[in-house]
């Protein structure tokens, strides 16, 4: 093309800007300065094809081109790590999207982890054409040029805008549109404006609702049937307009422009590499950088951009399943936009006969014969393209006619779909629907209704006031329209982790790649095999968000394990997940590990959190060497832990592994026998502290005084001395109420306190006024002590007897939550104590109340006085020996003692012993001075 390409179109712009302008200015600037944009584009000797993303009318020039080109190198504006991947879309059902992932970052801020760049692919958008053309033309070559996903959050780094918070205002997102989690999303032809101004102006002035529905009706309708070169300048035109006029955010403008250098720097290199002529190859990029001013631009641009050397943060890549929710979502499309897109396609393709590309073998796709055919022909040399802006600009906008077959069709379905899901629609709403949408298009200046004006009509005619189900019309017309369409990764194309657990679940005879919930049922007695699938359900259990795995019958604890068991399975729902722990590992155990180890020796482990860990890899992996190597990090965080906030964790999970290893090990691992005394000694010198720190709740204490209790037979048996703990609790002065019931109960346990001292002390509570309004505070502190001393369940039983017969209601009532919601807390062990020991106290039946005495109100029984016996009525002795003397003379003999049976005579009138053995009373009274 020569320079006087536009020259007609330079001066009408000219003369325009000086009329609406009174004079030449900035507006003619900017005028001109578009042309300019599109004439360098044009003219450079390597094509430059503009896209957008998601577009039908991009996806079909696409097409097009590329049959009428066939370029040899196809540049493409993607992550250039992202090129091995390519060829397993066609193990794939699109959309699906080419994700980079790091679990472990190196160079950049920790609390980034993990790190992960998605860029979505449909069959609708230009990409994959070309894509599917390079991959399955022989001698084609396909090349990535755009920044690598480590650079991505290199330049974020750079200008501090990576690693920010979520919007908490935000809604939340559904399960389609959470697909590519928190990804940072890499995106083909980003056409936008990017000031907030321009964009309401093109909206109103449009007569639209959002930039999905204007670019619809202003840029994919009128280029669906348009040729190359004015699609290819259109494209041109649009991305320096939005450019030049909405430059938008500093910082993003600075990174678009890098990546342009970026990219024209990897096509410069590779053409001098390989030594490609420009003129057969092809560059695909979105309309926004096609438009660039930077002086890297062209074959023949400048060599002054220094590209930076990775950092040493390892990537992971791979393919997960993507849908159009998701890509709206990400890309801050309007809801439905993508599946309008993609029926906007097929109606293209069908109208145009164009024959799109795609990867042999794909998924989803009709197979078709080979037939054998002549070798293309080569293109022919293309003729010097005109000037096509001035007359698609001056044209005025083409009148669809109306298909009425096609608004009447939709109108029915809509109907039948509201019906199906609880609106009371009829054959009058399908008419409504059909006239109000040719009434709003006749209103916004359009012949033929858009799907956007069928889906306004729909959600007045027919939508009320409330929505019956769980789809509004909205919704409806987006499902009718194409819906959400979600995509699916092939098995051949997981990674290793991802086809080793469909492997070892093929027993269970599950469809696992289909969406939605099956039930597995599991029954080991009579198929013993099917233990290795419940190890594994359980770790996906561990491993994956809620929902993919979830145990309807059957359960996991130490030393116990179930005979049959039931799951709920949606592992083809959560393929992401699934997907994104084969970057971790190519077994889950060896991620299991890992992310054990990781908790345990991460920053913010704390005691019990070790001790989960330890638990987890006894239960799940069964690894007595990773448990004791947890085990042994549990002591070393419990040496360096000055709180006692994990401590009701820590009782509860060593109480537990205890049990399981006093019942399954012929001995206590080392490291559990340390933990216990190594605790003593730590919970022992906390605990003075820990009764007045107003940080630890009355719970945390009770805790402490539970692991010194429970662990007191073992930590003496172990070496650890119990004046530590005596001098503990005599160090320890609470002053609050609930506290100081603890540590009452505590010295009842070491003896130091007597029953009926304590309730000495309940009955002066009671009996003083001053007291009184505390005493609720010291029954709060009985309930947490039946933790560490259970004996006294039958006192705390008395004790709110005794409350609720004596305290008046002021007092009572205020305090009643508070009992509910310390049982509530610790209501797994102490609620069935308190019931148990109420059952023994209280009677039975109901009529026994009314005469009912409580046990510690009723009056003690004397001691019946023994009558002195009459020493003359009658001999003394055993008379039953005396009748039955077999039993003697047996036990006589087994002794080896000699002698007979002496006559029954008058009982001695002082001890026999003394008689019969003298000696021993004259030593003692010489010894004592006695005669």
């Amino acid at each position: 093309m020569n320079k006087g390409t536009f020259t007609a179109l330079r001066t009408q712009l000219q003369e325009a800007a000086t009329a609406f302008a009174d004079g030449p200015g900035a507006l003619e600037g900017i005028l001109l300065g578009i042309v300019d944009d599109v004439d360098r584009a044009v003219r450079e000797p390597l094509e430059i094809f503009p896209v957008c993303h998601h577009s039908p009318a991009s996806a079909l020039a696409m097409a097009r081109r590329l049959r009428e080109k066939q370029p040899k190198v196809v540049y493409l504006e993607l992550c250039e790590d992202m090129a091995p991947l390519l060829t397993e879309l066609r193990n794939c059902r699109l959309p699906v999207a080419v994700q980079a992932f790091a679990t472990e970052v190196d160079g950049f801020p920790a609390e980034w982890a993990p790190l992960s760049v998605v860029a979505p692919i449909t069959e609708a958008s230009a990409e994959y054409q070309a894509i599917a053309y390079a991959l399955d033309t022989p001698g084609v070559e396909l090349v990535l040029v755009d920044r690598s996903s480590d650079h991505v959050f290199q330049w974020q780094e750079r200008d501090g805008t990576a690693g920010e918070p979520a919007d908490p205002d935000a809604p939340p997102a559904d399960a389609e549109a959470a697909l590519h989690g928190d990804a940072v999303g890499v995106e083909i032809g980003d056409l936008r404006p990017r000031f907030a101004e321009l964009e309401e102006h093109l909206l109103r002035h449009g007569r639209v609702r959002h930039w999905s529905e204007w670019w619809h009706q202003y840029v994919e309708l009128p280029l669906g049937d348009s040729d190359h070169d004015t699609y290819r300048q259109v494209m041109l035109l649009i991305g320096s307009l939005f450019r030049r006029l909405a430059p938008g955010d500093p910082h993003r403008v600075r990174v678009d422009e890098d990546r342009e250098r970026y990219m024209w720097t990897r096509m410069r290199r590779h053409l001098a590499a390989t030594g490609t002529d420009p003129a057969d190859a092809l560059y695909v990029c979105g309309a926004f950088h096609a438009a660039s001013r930077v002086a890297e631009f062209g074959v023949h641009g400048t060599d002054t951009f220094e590209i930076s050397p990775p950092s040493a943060t390892k990537w992971q890549h791979g393919l997960i399943p993507s849908s159009h929710a998701a890509i709206e979502a990400q890309f801050g499309l309007a809801a439905g936009s993508v599946s309008i897109a993609a029926t906007e396609w097929a109606k293209n393709l069908k109208r145009t006969r164009v024959k799109p590309y795609r990867l042999a073998g794909q998924a989803g796709t009709k197979t078709r014969k080979k037939t054998a055919k002549a070798a293309a022909p080569a293109p022919a040399v293309e003729p010097a393209a005109s000037d096509k802006l001035t007359g698609f600009l001056q044209r005025p906008p083409v009148l669809d006619r109306l298909d009425e077959e096609e608004l009447l069709g939709w109108s029915v379905e809509i109907v039948r779909a509201a019906r199906r899901n609880g609106y009371l629609a009829s054959t009058a709403d399908a008419i409504a629907v059909f006239e109000t949408s040719i009434l709003l298009a006749g209103m916004r200046d359009r012949a033929k209704p858009t799907p956007y004006d069928f889906q306004d009509a729909a959600v007045t005619c027919i939508e009320k006031d409330t929505v019956p189900g769980r789809r509004d019309v909205r919704r409806l017309v987006e499902i009718m329209l194409g819906g959400d369409r979600i995509g699916q990764v092939g098995y051949d194309a997981l990674p290793p982790l991802a086809r080793d657990v469909h492997d070892r679940l093929a027993p269970l005879n599950l469809r696992l790649q289909q969406r939605g919930v099956q039930r597995a049922l599991l029954d080991m007695a009579s198929r013993p095999e099917l233990e290795q699938c419940s190890d594994v359900l359980w770790m996906l259990r561990h491993l994956m968000p809620h929902g993919a795995a979830r145990p309807i019958m059957g359960e996991r604890k130490l030393g116990e394990r179930s005979i049959q068991e039931s799951w709920d399975l949606a592992l083809g729902t959560h393929q992401r997940a699934l997907i994104e722990l084969g970057y971790e590992g190519v077994s889950i155990e060896q991620v299991l590990e890992q992310r054990l180890r990781r908790t345990a020796y991460g920053p913010q482990a704390t005691t019990a959190t070790v001790l989960r860990a330890v638990e987890d890899a006894t239960l799940y992996l069964r690894s007595r060497r990773l448990a004791d190597e947890l085990g042994r990090r549990a002591l070393e965080v419990l040496a360096t832990e000055r709180s006692v906030d994990g401590a009701p964790e820590v009782l509860r999970r060593v109480r537990g592994l205890l049990a399981y290893y006093r019942t399954s090990e012929p001995a206590l691992p080392q490291w559990i026998e340390s933990f216990v005394t190594t605790g003593y000694a730590h919970y022992c010198t906390l605990l003075p502290t820990a009764f007045t720190d107003d940080d630890a709740s009355v719970r945390q204490v009770a805790a402490m005084l539970g692991f010194l209790f429970s662990m007191e037979s073992l930590a003496l048996s172990l070496g650890c001395d119990r004046n530590q703990l005596e001098l503990a609790v005599a160090q320890s002065h609470p002053e609050d109420p609930a506290r100081t019931a603890l540590l009452w109960a505590a010295k009842t346990q070491l003896g130091t306190l007597s029953r009926a001292d304590l309730r000495a002390r309940c009955d002066e509570l009671l009996g003083n006024p001053l007291a009184l309004p505390a005493y609720p505070r010291y029954l709060s502190g009985f309930l947490h002590a039946l933790e560490p001393v259970p004996g006294l369940a039958d006192f705390v039983v008395e004790a709110v007897s005794n409350a609720f017969a004596r305290l008046p209601d002021p007092v009572l009532l205020p305090w009643l939550p508070t009992l509910i919601t310390t049982l509530r807390a610790g209501g797994a062990d102490l609620t069935p104590l308190l019931i148990r020991e109420a059952g023994r106290a209280f009677p039975g039946r109901l009529p026994a109340l009314d005469t009912w005495t409580p046990p510690w109100r009723a009056e003690p029984v004397p001691s019946a006085v023994r009558p002195a016996r009459d020493r003359a009525s009658g001999p003394r002795g055993l008379p039953l020996l005396a009748a039955h003397p077999a039993t003697c003379d047996a036990v006589a003999d087994l002794l080896g003692c000699d002698g007979g049976w002496e006559a029954a005579g008058p009982a001695p009138a002082g001890a026999a012993l003394l008689v019969r053995h003298p000696r021993t009373a004259q030593a003692l009274g010489v010894l004592l001075g006695t005669t």
